[in-house]
């Protein structure tokens, strides 16, 4: 039987089983988790085939979007010309830093608000942790980082729910507002809309070279400094009607929830790999050839593969990659194309990328090409 030997250095725990000694440094928070943020998302078939039998229950006309649209949150009608957004997530920690851990689940957990176009109002924290395992110490330090992050966002952390648990989560239940005309879906682009991504991808496959201790000094915290992000810019963008359409990029990666986009709104993705913006540039290409490409990338690819044309391997990695906070996916009308780029550069959001553009359905959901965008 191991036992276990606290204290036996600094921030370690040391533990014996027989004649052999293993010892853990506690801050590696990585370590206590199977998998890493939105990558804990269970794989989109298998979702699917969960939620197939399920009854819809009680839908009460003022249920603007439920479930049925594998939308960013669930939209009630106040009756006031408002709507309520109320929306909840939460994973296992994808960086060893708990401060940083508390404010990426953070972040991501706004996202879902601002990407229906809304502004949030309250959050209340949803913990689990094993409590014979890690300090109570680090545990408040993920507290710290979320009330760091309501805090830019102007709302209260305003209480929350904890559990004993076998590995670590964190997450946030968020509630938020939003005006009936800036309501935005995921399934209502239309044909000719450009495709907009608000920030860079490869988010899984750095967080899972720091996980395999391949990650280079210089690219530390390339992949945090994004997720810490909240895509606020949503909020923004829910007074213009010129964006059709948006959502935000989690654990099923670009491509999934591309398709969700496509499929929802019966149009077809032309997507233009030049354009796609990476974190770090050709320095992830380094990751990709030192295999850290997250396992939920294949498990992405092999759900959506019979929707999209062939990708080369690099490009499988990087539009399957399972985002967390990632960006915002943005359809915009091609008449207003200048100014929301104009508009993104004055709300501070240089990095938006034109990535592609939507057309009528063809047979195939997304096909990629190879040539330079047009103009």
């Amino acid at each position: 039987m191991a036992r276990i030997l606290k204290g036996s250095r600094p921030n370690c725990w040391t533990w014996r089983t027989g004649p052999y000694e293993f010892t853990m440094d506690i801050h590696r928070l990585t370590l206590y988790s199977h998998g890493a943020g939105c990558g804990c998302k269970i794989a989109p078939d298998v979702l699917k085939q969960m939620l197939a039998g399920l009854p819809a229950g009680h839908l009460p006309p003022e249920l603007l979007v439920g479930r049925e649209a594998n939308d960013d949150a669930a939209v009630y009608d106040l009756g006031d010309g408002t709507a309520l957004i109320s929306t909840t997530d939460f994973f296992m920690p994808i960086v060893n830093d708990p401060y940083d851990f508390g404010r990426i689940a953070s972040a991501n957990a706004l996202s879902d608000v601002y990407a229906m176009g809304g502004q949030p109002l309250l959050a209340v924290a949803l913990l689990g942790w094993p409590v014979q395992q890690l300090s109570m110490d680090m545990a408040a330090e993920v507290l710290r980082g979320a009330q760091h992050i309501c805090r830019e966002a102007e709302i209260p952390l305003a209480g929350g729910h904890s559990i004993d648990a076998v590995e670590p989560f964190f997450g946030l239940a968020v509630t938020g507002r939003v005006p009936l005309s800036h309501i935005k879906r995921n399934n209502t682009a239309r044909a000719g809309d450009c495709l907009y991504l608000t920030k860079p991808l490869g988010t899984g496959i750095l967080t899972t070279a720091e996980k395999l201790d391949r990650l280079k000094p210089e690219d530390r915290f390339l992949a945090r400094d994004t997720m810490i992000r909240p895509n606020s810019l949503g909020a923004r963008l829910g007074a213009f009607a010129y964006v059709h359409a948006m959502t935000d990029v989690t654990g099923f990666g670009l491509l999934g929830h591309l398709w969700e986009v496509c499929d929802g709104s019966g149009l077809c993705a032309e997507i233009w790999p030049k354009t796609l913006p990476v974190l770090g540039g050709d320095r992830l290409d380094y990751y990709i050839s030192m295999q850290c490409v997250p396992a939920a990338a294949g498990r992405n690819w092999r759900s959506y593969q019979s929707h999209c044309s062939t990708l080369d391997p690099r490009l499988e990695a990087l539009m399957c990659d399972p985002q967390t906070s990632g960006g915002l996916l943005v359809c915009v009308a091609s008449t207003h194309a200048r100014e929301f780029e104009e508009l993104c550069l004055s709300e501070g959001w240089p990095e938006v990328a034109r990535i592609g553009r939507l057309h009528p359905y063809s047979g195939e959901e997304i096909r990629i090409r190879t040539g330079k965008p047009p103009m």
